[in-house]
């Protein structure tokens, strides 16, 4: 007894006297502690895999001297005989802000910052690889405490703020020392984000392609800068180039950017260790191909409210699925071999922790494993593996003592040590009342349960016919329980109040709701459950919850399995070739490893599977030539100039409008940047292949593309007179924007071309290959004026324009698009929707196509795109074009302006197999696309397409039902929130 007094006051002595040695000391005699500290007869588990039963942990100076059952302990050991108890490291998270203040705001102007704020740093104030945590850090003791009370020991630290952040600092949060102890590496890593700084409003980036690109930059530009030929310095290059030898920390946020990020860091034989977002088992195998270390979040979403059946149908499948499937995400990528740590990073609170990985754990998460990732996984990530993580010699005094399996829902937490720092959570003489008990007071009988923590218990109490409100609360050895009378007409109570000294049976005075005290009593009730019983529940216990698969992509109409290529024979259709034979009858056409094998008639089938199209239509795929679906950003509007971004880098696979175009025909299409600046981003050319990773959908060897625009959007006419400040604001003023970036492409190619060092700049790098007409521009316009000087100032430079997009009068100059070599994409019938297109026509298409200008119709709209052979359908309407030539201006005219026409576009042998099966002409309002075909497989089937409505249905009925019993069990639900996909057009800022 005298030693465990003893223990803390020898312990802070050490701490206070020995951490720094050399310390003058003038408030007392200086003086060392050399006692050791032993706990034995404990299970102790020293690494998650390796445990020593009826083990000794020996520790001195914050250190682990030795671990074993045979372990000598020296005579001036102060002893902690923890028979029954378990060791086990204490956790470390890898991702944290602890103890950094968080950077203020900077005041908000109406007006936008297009350059940077600072001097001597990098030209992005986002940028800002110079700041260290150690600088911004202080010691917080009440999130210190919160962070120890949920098992933590280590915690590593970085300032929360820009997209390059910084060097962050590991902090031991032990407390009873000071910082020199505390800080166990000040320079622990560098962190990214996608997110940037709010201690500045410079605009770019805008967008997430601007992030990605902006990365790439940073890292050409510390290239060029470590090489010594910067002629300025730099702070921030000089900082990135120093932190390069650090663990390099990315927020990613989600699956997708996981994906995206790691990309970049391919590119600069960099590999982040990437915080995901939770949905990493969606795309599993693209995860595990990044080969990278995770840390992953589990702040599992909470059940929605379905009670009202009205706004339950405002909840997506995805969001139900969501709340049923994330739980499984540690186990999933534990089962693929993903290394990963757990983090408490987006929880609300430390305490929330332990019941989300006890969560993940009752959905099949192994215990062991669980411990890896936050043990023996976070110190290797940080480099820390011979001194974090484990609990042998030499390593750091950082363990757990508990009553038990430390992810046990029973087991309790009595200290948290921490370099040797004992920490408090539960008294280990504390007495566990948790159980159901009879309680009988004053005659009448109630049902008491304690549950919660042995230190901070629940109560329920309950007669025979009703629940009573109430509240337990325990102060050092004793308890007192509150709760209502039995008549709900009155506000009365009833208070009891004992002595804890036995966990069976006790009792204490009860205070009547009239005053009167009196003795009540309270039997604890006994299990009689028989060994069978036991075992039953056992196995319930182990059984973990329903869980629905995953689809391709997972959200509606997703594939169970991802569809395959077919050998297919489609048998006496009308087959619209698009090429010199014109429209076939009664024809045959054979698909065989995703190209178009044979046309012909009485073709034999093999092998083939055989559809008839008896009656039917057989078209190539329709290509919309401007598109803003299957993104996750369309406008990068920071800079006048943004050809460094690329929309290649933001495509989102799962986007709903790549399965409704599919169901319209739709096969390809160009996504476009917008229209927020005369230079905008770099395009991306896709299949829809519904399912599969954004990086399977862009076209291999695919043209290159960049987006240019003119007009309204550009100098920003419609932006708002608090926004027009950035160069150019006259449509004179973007003639002089393309004419000094061409030259100072030229200028740039030129020094490339020389063999002399030069510093390597994306957005010169783009425009240079337009220049060199390796790059084709795709130039959003509207007023023949400005479409007349864009041709002139692209021949002065000796290169064309490939496509004008919207030109709506281009019926106005359509001789001399024919003369310069460019193509037309406008729309059907648009007209009057802002002043610039006051003049444009429904015979626009038709007049273009007659004086040679390659024509095609475009969409610009996700729900336009859908029926653009109807949009087709027009020009015969308006204009008296054949069925043919109509139908061209969605399949083969786009496909010669993105010239891809080599693959798509036409039903020639050959050729890729993107092709439709129409139930109808399909320039017909009836025409329906029975099956949509790309490579050969089939992305879109309306039999199939009934049979998942059928399946979705009773799958959110069951997930509903689901949701409903959470309720009723007691976890927290919230309300619903109806969700509004994010529509992109040409004027869209992200």
């Amino acid at each position: 007894m005298i030693k465990k007094i003893l223990f803390p006051v020898l312990v802070l002595c050490f701490y206070f006297v020995s951490a720094q040695d050399y310390v003058p000391k003038n408030d007392g005699v200086k003086a060392e502690n050399t006692n050791y500290v032993a706990f034995t007869n404990a299970t102790i588990h020293t690494t998650p895999s390796e445990v020593i039963n009826n083990g000794t942990l020996l520790i001195k100076d914050g250190k682990v001297v030795s671990s074993g059952t045979n372990i000598s302990i020296p005579k001036n050991a102060v002893v902690h005989d923890l028979s029954g108890k378990h060791i086990y490291p204490s956790f470390i998270d890898v991702y944290s802000d602890f103890g950094v203040k968080k950077p203020q705001r900077s005041e908000r102007s109406n007006a936008p910052q297009y350059d940077a704020s600072r001097e001597g740093y990098y030209w992005n104030d986002h940028i800002r690889p110079e700041q260290n945590a150690i600088e911004h850090y202080n010691f917080d003791s009440k999130a210190a405490k919160d962070l120890r009370e949920a098992g933590f020991g280590v915690v590593n630290t970085h300032i929360a703020d820009g997209i390059i952040r910084g060097s962050g600092s590991l902090i031991a949060l032990a407390p009873n020392t000071n910082d020199a102890e505390r800080i166990l590496d000040d320079r622990s890593g560098q962190y990214y984000s996608t997110r940037k700084s709010v201690t500045s409003n410079q605009a770019y980036p805008t967008s997430l392609m601007g992030t990605i690109a902006l990365l790439k930059q940073v890292n050409y530009d510390a290239d060029w800068y470590g090489k010594g030929l910067s002629k300025v310095t730099d702070r921030s290059l000089e900082a990135f180039n120093n932190n390069k030898s650090l663990v390099q920390f990315i927020e990613a946020g989600n699956k997708m950017n996981a994906l995206r990020f790691d990309k970049v860091g391919d590119e600069f034989n960099t590999q982040y260790v990437i915080i995901g977002g939770g949905d990493e088992y969606e795309m599993i195998n693209n995860i595990k191909a990044t080969n990278a270390t995770f840390v992953i979040p589990i702040n599992f979403p909470d059940a929605y409210d379905m009670e009202d059946p009205f706004l339950a149908q405002a909840v997506g499948l995805s969001e139900l699925r969501e709340w049923n499937q994330r739980p499984t995400n540690p186990k999933v990528l534990n089962e693929n071999g993903v290394t990963f740590a757990l983090t408490l990073h987006d929880l609300k609170a430390p305490k929330e922790f332990k019941e989300k990985l006890q969560k993940a754990i009752e959905y099949g998460f192994d215990e062991i494993a669980a411990l890896e990732s936050l043990t023996t996984i976070p110190a290797k990530t940080l480099g820390k593996e011979a001194s974090l993580g484990q609990l042998k010699a030499g390593y750091y005094a950082n363990f757990l003592i508990t009553s038990g399996d430390i992810f046990d829902k029973e087991t309790t937490l009595y200290e948290n040590w921490v370099i040797g720092d004992r920490h408090e959570i539960t008294p280990m003489n504390a007495v566990d009342l948790r159980g159901d008990y009879d309680v009988n007071v004053a005659g009448q009988k109630y049902q008491v349960s304690i549950s919660g923590d042995v230190n901070k218990p629940k109560s329920k109490v309950k007669t025979d016919s009703q629940e009573l409100g109430s509240s337990i609360s325990m102060t050092d050895d004793w308890m007192t329980l509150i709760f209502s009378s039995i008549d709900t007409t009155k506000q009365d109570f009833v208070r009891l109040t004992f002595k804890i000294k036995s966990t069976e049976n006790f009792n204490g005075v009860a205070i009547l709701p009239n005053g009167n005290e009196t003795t009540f009593y309270a039997t604890k009730k006994v299990n009689e459950d028989t060994s069978e019983d036991k075992k039953s529940d056992a196995k319930k216990e182990k059984d973990h919850p329903k869980v629905f698969p995953v689809t391709y992509p997972n959200e509606a109409y997703g594939f169970s399995e991802k569809p395959k290529q077919e050998t297919i024979l489609f048998k006496n259709a009308t087959v619209w070739t698009n090429e010199s034979e014109g429209i076939l009858e009664q024809t045959d056409i054979l698909i065989k490893d995703g190209k178009i094998a044979k046309i012909g008639q009485n073709l034999s089938a093999g092998n083939a599977k055989v559809i008839d199209a008896t009656g039917k239509h057989v078209t190539s795929g329709i290509i919309d030539e401007h598109s803003h679906i299957a993104t996750a950003a369309v406008n990068e509007a920071g800079h006048n100039s943004t050809a460094e971004v690329s929309i290649e880098d933001v495509v989102d696979s799962e986007d709903i409008n790549i399965y409704r175009n599919l169901a319209g025909g739709v096969t390809s299409i160009q996504i476009l940047h917008g229209s927020a600046n005369p230079i905008g981003g770099r395009s991306a050319i896709i299949k829809l292949k519904w399912g599969e990773s954004p990086d399977n959908l862009i076209y291999n060897n695919s043209p290159k593309f960049i987006k240019f625009a003119l007009g309204e959007n550009v100098k920003q006419s419609n932006w708002g007179d608090n926004v027009r400040s950035r160069f150019p604001q006259t449509r004179m003023g973007v003639e002089q924007m393309f004419t000094d970036y061409f030259t100072r492409a030229k200028a740039y190619d030129a020094a490339k071309k020389s063999g002399k060092p030069y510093r390597k700049d994306l957005e010169m790098e783009v425009i240079s290959e337009i220049l060199n007409k390796e790059r084709f521009v795709s130039c959003h316009s509207y007023v023949q004026s400005e479409i007349n000087m864009l041709m002139k100032v692209a021949e002065r430079f000796d290169f064309n324009i490939n496509t004008f997009t919207h030109i709506l009068e281009g019926y106005k100059v359509a001789d001399k698009m024919k003369e310069h070599g460019v193509g037309g994409s406008t729309f059907s019938d648009w007209w009057a929707y802002k002043f610039e297109v006051n003049d444009a026509i429904p015979q626009n298409a038709a007049i273009m196509h007659n004086q040679g200008v390659i024509t095609a119709i475009n969409s610009d709209d996700r729900e336009m795109s859908r029926r653009l052979n109807q949009e087709a359908a027009k020009s015969i309407k308006y204009c008296g074009i054949s069925e043919e030539e109509a139908w061209k201006f969605v399949t083969l005219n786009p496909a010669k302006l993105l010239h891809i026409d080599n693959r798509v576009g036409s039903l020639k042998v050959g050729k890729d197999a993107d092709i439709v099966l129409w139930s109808d002409n399909p320039l017909s309002i009836y025409a329906k696309a029975e099956k949509t075909l790309i490579d050969g497989t089939v992305y879109f089937d309306m039999e199939r397409d009934e049979q998942m409505r059928a399946s979705m249905k009773r799958e959110k009925n069951e997930l509903t039902t689901m949701m409903l019993q959470a309720k009723n069990k007691g976890l927290k639900t919230k309300p619903i929130e109806k969700k509004i996909d994010k529509e992109f057009h040409c004027e869209t800022i992200n």
